[in-house]
């Protein structure tokens, strides 16, 4: 890591068919192997398919629901304090809590067995909007992890 200068952040730019950031950094978390019209074509057919689901007009309002519900608040970090490791929670800032989100949501939908990509993650997606399955219970978890350890929550800074 380079002492002179923070690196400068980029400019993603909006994604063609629904124009949403959001969308176009989901794509580029989807993407194995620098295979970016494979991606799109796994995530625009899950969101089709997902929207079917839920019975939604707009995909991308309820891909945008479905991430909300997905976001943690809080999350734990080590801390070494005289000798000793505290759990402390510590809020998450937004750019963490979507990047959070869509590993998850990712991750979650790889697993599925039995499955292609597009009905995985249009199922992850679906549960997620309707706060229900592994990823919302992998979130609930990190909020139960940090609210167990509130007591060190001073040793935050």
């Amino acid at each position: 890591m380079s002492r002179r200068r923070r690196a400068t952040k980029r400019k993603t730019v909006p994604d063609p068919v629904y124009n949403s950031i959001v969308l176009t950094k989901f794509i580029n978390r989807v993407m194995l192997n620098g295979k970016k019209t494979v991606a799109k074509t796994i995530v625009y057919g899950a969101l089709e398919a997902f929207a079917k689901k839920v019975h939604a007009d707009d995909p991308i309002t309820a891909f945008d629901q479905a991430m909300d519900n997905a976001m943690p608040s809080l999350e734990v970090k080590s801390r070494r304090i005289g000798g000793a490791t505290y759990q402390v929670p510590i809020e998450i800032s937004p750019e963490r809590r979507a990047t959070m989100a869509m590993k998850w949501i990712i991750t979650n939908a790889r697993k599925k067995v039995g499955r292609n990509m597009i009905d995985g993650l249009a199922m992850e997606l679906a549960d997620c909007f309707n706060n229900q399955g592994t990823t919302i219970k992998k979130k609930d978890d990190t909020h139960r992890m940090a609210e167990a350890n509130k007591a060190f929550a001073h040793y935050k800074w």
